[in-house]
């Protein structure tokens, strides 16, 4: 689980490293815009589209180790229930209970 937390961090900061470079591009972008040069125009457009790529992909890629633990972890889930039927159900039971004892209180 800690693998995980530090996984996702290393991502989030990577992530939010590309977004900042991308609003940076894109007010370079919108400066070239408001000067309608030709060439300038097209350069910042250029570089605007890789940093939005690359952010996709990573965004992508910081995602998917976090999906494949859930759904290992779901399956783990999964596998404990149908093989302790009673205990899943007596466990939802006391749950519910203790939530409805929580609520009531309030």
């Amino acid at each position: 689980m800690d693998r995980t937390v530090n996984d996702f961090d290393r991502a989030r900061g990577r992530m939010a490293g590309d977004f900042r470079t991308m609003i940076t591009d894109s007010e370079a972008l919108l400066k070239a815009a408001a000067s309608v040069s030709g060439k300038g125009f097209a350069a910042a457009r250029t570089k605007f589209e890789d940093k939005l790529r690359h952010a996709k992909a990573t965004l992508t890629d910081a995602s998917q180790p976090v999906f494949d633990r859930t759904m290992e972890s779901a399956a783990v889930a999964d596998d404990y229930v149908r093989g302790n039927p009673w205990t899943a159900v007596g466990l939802a039971i006391t749950a519910g209970v203790l939530i409805g004892f929580f609520a009531a209180k309030r």
